[in-house]
């Protein structure tokens, strides 16, 4: 296993457990404790763990996994979402985008589109496509929030509140039929929550690990979104109570 796969990971089972022992870590990658105690100095200083006696708990200020962290999990899967995500672009001139692993993989779809307007609070996305001299791209201001390199706070949201979407393609952190769609990030959801508001039609991209899944702060209630773009792997128990909220799901 490469470095990059094994910090990913690591951080990935420090997260889900809230700490982790040295020697666990170890025998999980089938590495010398003092190359997880080099992995974990390193990550140290990315602000994602904090260094205990034996082991590694999560950072206090973490919220959220990096986008570079984030983007290889579930490739395969974020890419047939996606793809299932442009039939909703038929009759569509202005869509617009949040950030995320999943949506930033639609956006990439876009490339050999002609005469749409994309307006985003993803730096990534508007870079990206802005290389494409056939599509408008418009992008948000505000602060930039280094996980996810999306654009956060009042100027963003007014930004966001200026446009009449078409149709809004939006990532989140958690998708739940009770709680909704959910963000680590509050100010983050605010913004996301004034897309949606502003487009005819709202379609959010989850891959299953986000199914289920409660964050902290609410994008809107289920009963908002008009269509959940997941896949297979999701539970359909947690599907079905989706669907009773009237939210249309697609499953590939």
């Amino acid at each position: 296993m490469q470095r990059k796969e094994r910090l990913r990971q690591m951080v990935a089972a420090i997260v889900g457990q809230g700490g982790v022992e040295v020697e666990t870590l170890a025998k999980l990658f089938s590495v010398s404790a003092a190359t997880v105690r080099r992995d974990l100095e390193v990550l140290e200083k990315q602000r994602l763990v904090t260094r205990t006696r034996g082991g590694a708990t999560t950072h206090a200020s973490f919220n959220d996994l990096p986008l570079s962290y984030k983007t290889e999990q579930d490739t395969l899967e974020k890419r047939h979402i996606a793809r299932e995500a442009l039939k909703f672009l038929a009759d569509a001139r202005v869509i617009g985008t949040t950030g995320g692993t999943t949506v930033s993989e639609f956006a990439r779809l876009l490339m050999d589109r002609d005469g749409l307007t994309i307006v985003t609070n993803a730096l990534n996305v508007a870079t990206f496509l802005v290389a494409n001299p056939r599509l408008r791209v418009f992008s948000a201001g505000g602060e930039v929030r280094s996980s996810s390199q999306e654009t956060v706070g009042p100027t963003a949201e007014s930004f966001m509140a200026g446009y009449n979407i078409d149709v809004a393609f939006i990532g989140v952190d958690g998708v739940d039929a009770a709680a909704g769609c959910t963000n680590y990030d509050p100010v983050g959801a605010r913004v996301n929550a004034v897309l949606r508001e502003q487009a005819r039609v709202s379609v959010v991209l989850a891959d299953a690990s986000k199914i289920g899944r409660v964050a902290l702060a609410q994008v809107c209630k289920m009963s908002d979104v008009d269509v959940l773009v997941t896949d297979s792997r999701a539970s359909e128990i947690a599907l079905a109570s989706i669907r009773a909220q009237g939210c249309q799901v697609l499953t590939v």
